[in-house]
């Protein structure tokens, strides 16, 4: 069977589509850009630096993916002349401020207009699982246009009006209606699909003339019955009364008796008299949010503050991160089940491919909907990676809320259900327990990616799901080491299709799995065969961006030494890559591996779409000089290789300031090139230290307090631990 056109990718198949980037400039001069300064690597760190600015200039999107991603590696570096962050803190402070959140609670993902719920991932589409839509307008539907070309209605045959006349039919915002009758309604023409790939009904549209008091609200018919049936009504939101069109999305998935073959919808307005209402179009959707979105945003806006130190965006958001927040402990049951356990339609973690005694195949429309970045992948149901997730945003969200306790000149707005920092630290530490102990496979050594509604754990040897988990403190010491030994080749695991030193095989960071896998996708990527082993990122491929997070659980696991010798050997290969041209040269040389990007299907990510690629550089601020945010300063914890006698990090923001980081065994030195007249806050590692700088030196006890530091431009305090 061949795979259906529009499954692309693994990941975000459709780059071209993807949310500008800062500004879309090329990448900064070497001199208007950070510096990361190791004596004797020169060579070694000039590469670093200049993978550094390849990936910065783009690294952008509205899109609730990459929230934890992209702020953290641009949220910090001071770029041109005066330095500075603030064109990446202003995008990301208007992207946090205006990202939508619904009623309920969900954070909406924000990717592009797509052919399903519209708060939620653009596909599965309507489409591929054999629903139906109708409009009345395609104006802005690039997507719908591109792969499912489709002609406006020019009529309403078919349909079914009561209480309303048509007033006409628009190219832009489709059928119009004047709504004449206090009960009004549109009912679609017959159809047939399953309520399993109808989870929701979808509506694009708008009124004007709308009284406060019209209430709307959605109807349908199952096979077999005639007629409406009274009391079976779900009530939706009023279209907005402004004249702009809106989408709503109806859970009718919900109803108890909401199953068999749906046969029609129908809306109806009450108290509408003398509106005017536009239809734009109304589709059935599968259910394509993710339960990333609000555990993104968290962790995203959490970040921002922390190395903004924003009070005004603080006061604005607060309550929205903390809604976020209370929405997926909710809906997930976490509190419960101390993981993330997902609820929704499609999403259970169960496969969409079925295979019969001889082989045959069986594609089952609506399972195994993706649910994070690996889109392809049925994610679901008790989901490891989402629990991973959930549990750095437990803790970066008790910080936050321990800063807001101790800091009451902030005047932050009372909350009416406020979060203890100590009851999330608790829950993170509940969390840990149970991911260490559920998805622990005790037969491979390393962790699955989720467990189905079915109880089925499921283990493609997930080197993402495995070296993420690490970087954020999931694990214990002994699951980090059979971890570590299984990507270094120490032992094998058998039945893997890459063992050995074949799991590094693309040299810049492992396969995102090591076992082949032709049977565990969501039903619209259906001939996986098709394509050979690591020919597909979520397959035996690799991303480049997540080599940040092998570097970090290295560090953790094995030491800096490590780490740095892995770093060197991405380096090497970047090295080759550049001379040779850049990735889509170096990569036309046949036996290289496929790049994917800006639509077709491949092996390797790293560039277009590929934003996350910025994150490999930020090892060396958050990985080796042990650097971590905080309003009005920074916490510096450096792990040095043994082989880098000193690091040095140039111009990093923290709040308004901009400061050179150096670190080498038992001293911190920063540099001033940027102040804003306040004070710094420094977190040393604890013990005892002499600081030199402006004025005398004197001694400084680091036993949890900062350490605070007034600068003038070109100041420089080192700080020198005493071991006496």
């Amino acid at each position: 069977m061949k795979p259906p056109r529009l499954a692309l990718s693994s990941t975000v198949f459709l780059g071209l589509l993807i949310a500008s980037a800062i500004g879309g400039e090329p990448p900064a001069a070497p001199g208007d850009f950070p510096r990361f300064v190791v004596p004797g690597e020169e060579p070694a760190m000039a590469r670093l630096e200049e993978l550094f600015r390849l990936h910065h200039g783009r690294a952008a999107t509205n899109c609730t993916l990459w929230d934890s991603w992209l702020p953290h590696a641009t949220l910090w570096p001071a770029v041109g002349n005066p330095p500075s962050a603030q064109a990446a803190r202003d995008y990301y402070r208007d992207a946090f401020l205006t990202r939508r959140i619904d009623d309920e609670g969900y954070v909406a993902m924000q990717q592009h207009r797509g052919l399903a719920h519209s708060e939620g991932w653009p596909f599965p589409t309507f489409q591929q699982a054999g629903g139906t839509g109708w409009y009345f307008s395609t104006a802005g539907e690039g997507y719908l246009m591109d792969y499912f070309p489709t002609k406006a209605l020019t009529s309403t045959d078919g349909w079914e009006l009561r209480g309303a006349v048509v007033e006409g039919i628009t190219p832009e915002l489709g059928l119009k209606l004047r709504i004449t009758d206090d009960a009004a309604s549109l009912a679609t023409p017959e159809f047939a699909c399953k309520t399993i790939v109808a989870p929701y009904v979808r509506l694009e549209w708008g009124a004007e003339g709308l009284g406060e008091g019209a209430k709307a609200s959605l109807s349908w018919r199952l096979q077999g019955e005639e007629g409406w049936k009274a009391d079976r009504r779900i009530a939706m939101a009023a279209p907005p009364a402004t004249g702009t069109q809106a989408f709503a999305n109806v859970p009718v998935y919900r109803d108890p008796g909401y199953d068999g073959t749906l046969t029609g919808v129908r809306f109806q307005l009450d108290g509408a008299k003398g509106a005017v209402v536009t239809l734009k179009s109304i589709i059935t959707a599968i259910d394509t949010r993710h339960p990333i979105t609000n555990i993104n945003f968290v962790r995203g806006s959490d970040e921002y503050f922390a190395w903004t130190t924003d009070l005004a965006f603080l006061k604005a958001n607060v309550g929205r991160t903390r809604e976020a927040l209370r929405y997926a402990l909710r809906e997930f049951g976490v509190r419960e089940h101390h993981l993330v356990r997902v609820p929704w339609a499609g999403h259970d973690g169960r496969t969409g491919l079925s295979f019969g005694p001889n082989g045959e195949k069986t594609l089952l429309h609506g399972t195994g909907v993706g649910n994070n970045y690996w889109d392809l992948l049925p994610f679901g149901g008790d989901d490891g990676l989402a629990t991973i997730y959930l549990y750095d945003a437990l803790r970066r969200h008790a910080d936050f809320e321990a800063w807001i306790a101790e800091h009451p000149e902030w005047a932050i707005p009372a909350d009416a259900e406020p979060f203890a920092d100590d009851d999330l630290r608790d829950l993170a530490a509940k969390v840990k327990a149970k991911f260490d102990a559920t998805f622990w496979n005790a037969e491979t050594g390393r962790f699955a990616g989720w467990i189905d509604r079915d109880g089925k754990a499921y283990d493609y040897g997930f080197v993402f799901v495995n070296t993420e988990a690490l970087a954020y403190g999931l694990g214990t010491a002994d699951q980090a080491r059979s971890i570590y030994d299984w990507l270094d080749g120490r032992r094998i695991v058998a039945g893997d299709t890459s063992q050995g030193a074949d799991i590094y095989h693309w040299r810049f960071g492992p396969r995102s799995t090591t076992r082949r896998n032709v049977d565990t996708y969501g039903w619209v990527w259906s001939a996986p065969e098709q394509i050979p082993w690591g020919g597909q990122v979520q397959d035996g491929g690799a991303v480049l961006g997540f080599s940040y997070y092998d570097l970090l659980a290295r560090i953790r696991t094995n030491g800096a030494d490590d780490a740095w010798d892995r770093l060197r050997v991405i380096l090497d290969w970047f090295g080759e890559v550049q001379a040779e041209g850049g990735y889509r040269a170096y990569y036309a040389k046949p036996d290289r591996g496929t790049l994917q990007g800006g639509g077709p299907a491949g092996g390797l990510g790293m560039d277009q779409e590929f934003m996350e690629s910025v994150l490999v550089p930020q090892v060396m601020l958050y990985g080796f000089l042990g650097v971590e945010p905080r309003p009005g300063g920074l916490k510096i914890a450096p792990k040095l290789p043994t082989k880098v006698p000193s690091l040095t990090v140039t111009r990093v923001q923290a709040g308004g300031h901009v400061v050179d980081l150096a670190a080498e065994p038992d001293r911190i030195r920063l540099t001033a090139r940027v102040v804003d007249g306040s004070e710094l806050a420094v977190w040393l590692p604890e013990g005892r230290w002499t600081v030199e700088g402006p004025g005398q030196p004197h001694t400084f006890a680091s036993e949890g307090e900062p350490l605070k530091l007034r600068f003038r431009e070109g100041d420089t305090y080192t700080c020198r631990r005493r071991h006496d």
